[in-house]
């Protein structure tokens, strides 16, 4: 029996990320991340998850939003496909993926397989609310909601798996939103916005992203530890209240939702992105450090894509430092980190086992999975 596939992509879903402009929420913010030289990412996701889903052609119908927002590739992996109109205007807008939503439930399809970010997801779930499963194929720059697969091609085995099961199994999952220009001035401001049903798989879906909490002794005494290393050399702070905490050990004003840099131990750049970064990197070692996203276990790939496959190799893989607290660590479920710096090879390479300073003198080795 064929089963029927929606699939919205979002042409600019992602693109703010490696110019740190922490979204791309505006038609504004848009023009502003192609001035600054971005490039889009959601394409190549959308590619990513569709290559999974090529051997079942013969039994997936594809129902997809117009040209580059979805219908494009749709046909070109060659699925039996039915274009619909996502809306009137020349640029793709929030009232396109809402429509192009609409028509899909209209068109009674079993799974809404789109890329995008929390936004995206947003405008959907206006759509179609909990009445039609879907799933996002992680392209943003903030995703905090509970609807993402953990990779492209996370999101392309999991479709396979809902669209081929007798009875899919769905949960609801929370659907969270930020305040874009909030973030830009280093405020978070999220809130819950709605529930979405998605498929039922813990491994392969992330879950919502975790409030950290305060007063870890002896996370307090590692960062103490980090600021006296990162007295000597150039080192990377990724965004995050436990570099923060770091930062200011040093006396550094950082950028809680950006990329800084420290070099002897004197903030060098605020609030970088990803050309910036790699001109610090010319010629020279540098170390980078990360903290894990509470809730879902990601170090690399979400609120800190100026962190690209370009800076990390030229600082070295092996020059990449984690930090978080032990509870933090102890709290994910399943146990293991998560990274998806958007390069198939990088995320391989950076998979299998890895040091987590956890507190003075005080390692865990953790597993970390792309």
């Amino acid at each position: 029996m064929s089963r029927r596939l929606g699939l919205i992509v979002n042409p600019v879903a992602g693109l703010g990320g490696r110019v740190g402009l922490k979204g791309t929420d505006g038609r504004e913010t848009v023009r502003r991340a192609l001035e600054l030289g971005a490039l889009p990412v959601a394409p190549a996701r959308a590619e990513r998850a569709l290559a999974r889903l090529d051997r079942h052609r013969d039994v997936v119908t594809v129902v997809a939003a117009a040209d580059a927002m979805g219908g494009d590739a749709a046909l070109e992996h060659g699925f039996e496909t039915e274009v619909v109109a996502g809306g009137r205007s020349d640029e793709t807008t929030a009232e396109d993926t809402r429509a192009a939503a609409a028509e899909m439930e209209r068109r009674a399809v079993d799974l809404i397989l789109y890329a995008g970010g929390d936004g995206t997801t947003r405008d959907i779930v206006d759509a179609v609310g909990t009445r039609v499963p879907v799933l996002g194929i992680p392209t943003g720059v903030k995703m905090h909601s509970g609807v993402f697969a953990t990779s492209p091609e996370a999101a392309g085995d999991l479709a396979v798996s809902h669209l081929t099961a007798p009875s899919p199994e769905l949960r609801e999952a929370e659907v969270m939103d930020v305040d874009e220009e909030a973030l830009r001035v280093g405020r978070m401001s999220a809130r819950l916005y709605g529930v979405a049903s998605v498929p039922q798989d813990r491994v392969r879906v992330q879950a919502p992203k975790a409030a950290s909490r305060q007063g870890d002794t002896a996370l307090d005494a590692l960062c103490g530890e980090l600021a006296a290393e990162a007295a000597t050399g150039l080192t990377l702070f990724g965004p995050g209240t436990t570099t923060q905490r770091i930062l200011a050990r040093l006396g550094v004003d950082g950028t809680p939702l950006g990329i800084d840099a420290v070099d002897d131990g004197r903030l060098v750049g605020r609030d970088l992105g990803e050309a910036e970064l790699l001109e610090l990197l010319a010629g020279r070692s540098g170390r980078i450090l990360v903290s894990v996203v509470g809730g879902q276990g990601y170090v690399l790939g979400r609120g800190n894509q100026q962190l690209s496959p370009e800076v990390i190799r030229l600082a070295g893989v092996d020059h990449l430092v984690v930090v978080a607290s032990l509870e933090k660590l102890l709290a994910l479920d399943p146990p293991r980190l998560l990274v998806d710096t958007g390069d198939p090879e990088l995320d391989r390479e950076l998979s299998g086992y890895r040091r987590v300073r956890v507190g003075p003198n005080h390692s865990v080795v953790f597993p970390v999975a792309a």
